[in-house]
């Protein structure tokens, strides 16, 4: 007998026992070490779920987790005992977007973490062998939990392409705004202007790399002046966060839309976006990035240790609920650790 941590619906998380199903073909036992607490474990902790996959029956959230190996995986070369991380995303591989190369967009996804899929914040779950993801050796489980933020953050930025020295605005200073901060960096992009309404989150971006801060859109326009950006990221949970990146960007600008809203809804003024002919893509998910996600960790390009201010054992991890959702002072990114606090 195990525990977990179940959302029952919108503000409704709770520890209980969980027991563990039957393994499929093709999978292998895995003892998690950490998991994080994401944006999206978030909206449906707060919305009780993310437009069509909603919470109908308890399920164990938690898709960013590394873990060991409880038996040898002789397809990969790994034995017992090794530290691994997972890819959550099992799409199917046959459909037009899995052929065509973007596996994040199949609508077939078997995806870890999101309902009616159980995730990784209990003590041990079964997952595809096919979605191990080797990483090297002295990688810690936190480093291997943020493989998985870092991967979405490549991938917007994929998605953006920075030119040489361009200025960025960015909005939100969250764990996925903060990765982005970086990898815009490394990707070669100019200053970049971050915006989050709370200050401890302002701090770590300026600690990261941001050339500057504000709270607001106007800090912004007083910083960059009134013709707006070419390139702006928006990674908010905001529903006014497409607005706002509509605004902040110049007459003939790019902007790449990262972040979900809660509920589920933007607000925006048409003809802000039509007048200045913007270029619009939203991100979702990630490719085949975990390679370049592991090289920037182990390189020391990106520092994903910085942002994680808290951890919890899994008896403790409502509270992480419910201090995130609260935008409690001092929070940025949650791990939890069903196995033990000293799995760090």
């Amino acid at each position: 007998m195990m525990d977990a941590l179940f959302l029952h619906a919108a503000f409704d998380a709770r520890v209980a026992s969980f027991n563990l199903r039957e393994p499929r073909e093709g999978e292998t036992l895995i003892k998690v070490a950490a998991v994080g607490l994401c944006g999206s474990d978030l909206h449906y902790y707060k919305d009780g779920g993310i437009g069509a996959a909603q919470i109908v029956k308890p399920f164990v959230p938690g898709h960013e987790f590394a873990g060991w190996l409880e038996a040898d995986v002789p397809s990969l070369n790994l034995s017992r005992g090794t530290l691994v991380a997972v890819d959550p995303n099992k799409a199917c591989g046959h459909c037009e977007h899995c052929e065509a190369g973007f596996p994040n967009l199949c609508p077939r996804v078997e995806f870890i973490g999101a309902p009616p899929f159980d995730g990784a914040m209990t003590n041990r779950l079964w997952v595809p062998e096919s979605q191990i993801v080797p990483i090297p050796d002295g990688m810690t489980p936190l480093e291997g939990v943020m493989l998985e933020p870092l991967g979405v953050a490549i991938h917007a930025v994929d998605l953006a392409k920075p030119r040489l020295l361009e200025k960025v605005a960015l909005l939100g200073a969250g764990p996925i705004g903060l990765l982005i901060l970086q990898v815009l960096k490394v990707a070669g992009a100019g200053d970049v202007f971050v915006i989050d309404p709370l200050a401890h989150r302002r701090e770590m971006a300026l600690k990261l790399g941001a050339a500057g801060v504000g709270a607001t859109l106007d800090d912004f326009q007083t910083w960059a002046g009134k013709t707006g950006a070419p390139l702006v990221i928006e990674a908010t949970n905001s529903p006014m966060g497409m607005r706002d990146a509509v605004m902040a960007a110049k007459i003939g600008g790019r902007v790449v839309l990262v972040g979900i809203p809660d509920g589920d809804i933007y607000s925006l003024p048409a003809a802000e976006a039509r007048r200045r002919g913007l270029k619009i893509k939203f991100s979702r998910r990630m490719g085949h990035v975990y390679p370049r996600a592991i090289e920037l960790v182990s390189k020391g390009l990106v520092d994903v240790q910085s942002m994680v201010s808290h951890r919890f054992a899994l008896a403790d991890s409502p509270e992480a609920f419910r201090l995130h959702a609260e935008n409690a002072p001092g929070m940025i990114k949650s791990l939890i650790f069903p196995n033990g606090m000293n799995n760090q």
